[in-house]
């Protein structure tokens, strides 16, 4: 249904927003997840785009970030970027020459098939993919976050080099970055849908020394 609201939203597609009705159930069930994903890649292939990224839901992505970091990558050979949690990558970047290589298990129905055999869940699927099938390693990135983690160890001051950042809860209390903002914590308990987050990041650019 939100798809759909957003997808008929005059004002959003306005702006520039590209929504795609998956098609895909709705919940977070294994197929759920890998019907999406498969619709994810498709989606990209069918695209001019240099670069797949794929990030959940609850993760706020910081552009300038994304951007500089796939910067330092080269342009030609296989490139798989993300940062594992536990034994799942949480966020995960293919060059194209890489993505293309994975269709005959991604395409289509390809890639619900392959999660159905291995029996894991999207984001793995691709790990599986990429690493096994493929043999190319990930290369680990500290920049990536997610709620797995402890958030508050995160500095202020190099909020603007993070690449993604996350909230939820962790060791059974609600886990989220430190930042202040005009939002208190109980109208914002992720620090990531008020301004706080890019308030504070443009406040530390501001600052940060030309170089």
């Amino acid at each position: 249904l939100k798809e759909c609201v957003y997808k008929e939203d005059e004002e959003l597609s306005s702006k520039g927003y590209n929504m795609v009705v998956t098609g895909c159930q709705s919940d977070h069930s294994q197929q759920a997840l890998s019907c999406k994903m498969s619709v994810e890649y498709d989606g990209f292939m069918a695209s001019n785009k240099k670069w797949f990224c794929h990030v959940d839901d609850d993760n706020y992505v910081n552009p300038e970030g994304l951007l500089s970091l796939l910067s330092t990558f080269p342009q030609e050979g296989d490139i798989y970027v993300g940062k594992p949690s536990l034994d799942k990558p949480i966020t995960a970047h293919e060059l194209r020459r890489l993505a293309e290589k994975m269709s005959p298990w991604a395409s289509g129905p390809h890639f619900e098939r392959t999660s159905a055999r291995i029996r894991l869940p999207d984001d793995c699927t691709v790990g599986f993919i990429v690493e096994k099938m493929l043999g190319v390693a990930m290369v680990h990135c500290p920049l990536f976050h997610s709620h797995l983690e402890n958030l508050l160890l995160i500095s202020q001051r190099s909020l603007p080099q993070q690449v993604t950042l996350s909230y939820g809860m962790f060791e059974n209390k609600m886990n989220s970055i430190e930042v202040k903002g005009s939002f208190s914590k109980e109208e914002d308990p992720s620090r990531l849908v008020s301004p706080s987050i890019h308030l504070q990041m443009r406040k530390i650019c501001e600052q940060c020394p030309t170089v």
